[in-house]
């Protein structure tokens, strides 16, 4: 039986809130099982998201499209090509709001508290998150800046657009990706882990299913990106099981984003173009190095806690029912 005690430079283990509603002695992929599998109410959480994912770009981008065409753009949420500041901050926000929607779906329909999608400890582990940042961060940035090496088109971008693009950048594309990550590797990689029977084929349906679900939403029909984004959901949601919490995806998440864009407007690259193309031969051979290089990261994460097993929610005051057996 395995026990919450881990290595000491992954996680300082830090007591729950709202520790009733969460089991004790669970991975974080089984915070949401019980003793009935709800797939119907599984399969509404993930429409409900999905959901979200179109419903927040599309409303907030048609709310700023006005504001770019008094100033004489037409952003491609209605049909432009004129890639904007504006319309890049929006989208970027938009996708952050999924943080707030992920929690309010699992709290509306399997009453657990939102801040449980942090972590198993339902903290967001600051630590964790400086330790990763510190230890993986310049080397993943280096390796993804291989992308930018490739041919790339210049685009005419004012001054003004450029510093707004790269402000918006700065400040907005890390939230972008923790709101994706607290959508795809919180949520849906908890509700799919629910169920099973087995944690052990709860984690395997878990990461597979929502990485091949968010590999498609993605739309790209060239095989080396939909390889590099099947590699990328795959071992990002392995580093969520084994740390018990979303810190460390959200890290590499955000450093790949944040840089391919900050890269992106240094080099003039066509944003609403160039850069979003996921159509046949888009991709290259080149996308198989940063592919290697999360799965050596996540290597190195399964090392580190192979003594452990993967992080558990600690134990429950209130008496709640443990796994059966846990997944080494």
């Amino acid at each position: 039986m395995n026990t919450m005690t881990t290595p000491s430079w992954l996680l300082t283990p830090a007591p729950p809130r709202n520790a009733r509603a969460v089991p004790g002695g669970v991975a974080y992929h089984r915070v949401l099982a019980g003793e009935k599998r709800r797939i119907g109410r599984g399969i509404l959480a993930i429409v409900l998201l999905l959901a979200g994912l179109v419903i927040f770009p599309t409303v907030i981008g048609r709310a700023l499209a006005p504001i770019d065409q008094r100033m004489g753009d037409t952003p491609p949420i209605i049909g432009g090509d004129d890639y904007t500041p504006l319309f890049h901050a929006g989208s970027m926000m938009s996708l952050a709001l999924l943080i707030p929607w992920s929690m309010l779906i699992q709290r509306w329909l399997y009453g657990v508290p939102g801040a449980s999608l942090h972590s198993v400890t339902s903290r967001f582990r600051f630590d964790l998150f400086g330790k990763a940042l510190l230890v993986f961060g310049p080397v993943w940035a280096a390796v993804n800046l291989i992308g930018l090496l490739a041919p790339s088109t210049e685009v005419v971008w004012s001054h003004s657009d450029l510093v707004g693009i790269f402000v918006a950048t700065l400040l907005l594309t890390p939230l972008q990706t923790t709101g994706e990550e607290y959508g795809v590797r919180g949520l849906m990689f908890r509700v799919i882990g629910s169920w099973t029977r087995s944690p052990r084929a709860g984690v395997v349906a878990g990461v597979l299913v929502s990485s091949v679900l968010f590999t498609a939403v993605h739309g790209s029909t060239d095989l080396y990106i939909n390889i590099w984004y099947f590699v990328l959901w795959t071992c990002l949601a392995i580093i969520t099981w084994r740390t018990g919490g979303l810190e460390i995806a959200i890290v590499l998440h955000a450093i790949l984003n944040t840089g391919a864009l900050l890269g992106a407007s240094l080099l003039r690259v066509d944003l609403g173009g160039q850069l979003s193309d996921r159509s046949s031969g888009a991709g290259s051979p080149t996308l198989l190095v940063p592919a290697l290089a999360v799965v050596v990261i996540t290597a190195i994460i399964w090392w580190c806690t192979r003594t452990t097993g993967p992080v558990l929610s600690p134990p429950s005051s209130s008496g709640a029912r443990r796994e059966p057996f846990l997944v080494r």
